[in-house]
């Protein structure tokens, strides 16, 4: 069995085997953390970690759906949502656990939070896309 991979497919898996290079920077950042290396409060342990937890699954999850997608008879903007949603997902609520927990003594997250939401949309987005498309293939 060959699986042929679309060009676009084929640029969305490169890029995310090259972002988990990222994802390595976030654990070192994460090991600074949890050994006291980075002060940080309580709060903003528990989002770093999850920040950094959910890159590494999203963008192992999105490289699945990148692969996946091309089984599809999805198009256009929805081929696009089905194999794009998911990485972006992972750059977003990545992003919003990190940016809505940085400052001095954090202890709830800022307004950046809204950053994990987006995040939250994209993945519930590319995900039943990409389900629904496979379903109907």
């Amino acid at each position: 069995m060959s699986i042929t991979l679309s060009d676009a497919s084929l640029s969305t898996a490169g890029v995310l085997l090259l972002s988990i290079l990222a994802v390595e920077v976030g654990g070192n950042f994460m090991l600074r953390v949890v050994g006291g290396g980075v002060p940080a409060t309580g709060f903003q342990k528990s989002f770093f970690r999850a920040g950094h937890a959910h890159a590494g699954v999203l963008v192992t999850l999105g490289l699945v759906g990148t692969i996946l997608v091309d089984a599809t008879s999805l198009d256009g903007f929805l081929k696009t949502v089905a194999r794009d949603g998911i990485p972006l997902a992972a750059i977003l609520m990545s992003a919003g656990f990190f940016f809505s927990a940085i400052g001095r003594d954090r202890t709830t997250p800022s307004r950046l939070i809204v950053i994990l939401w987006l995040g939250a949309l994209s993945l519930a987005a590319g995900a039943a896309t990409l389900g629904v498309g496979l379903l109907t293939a």
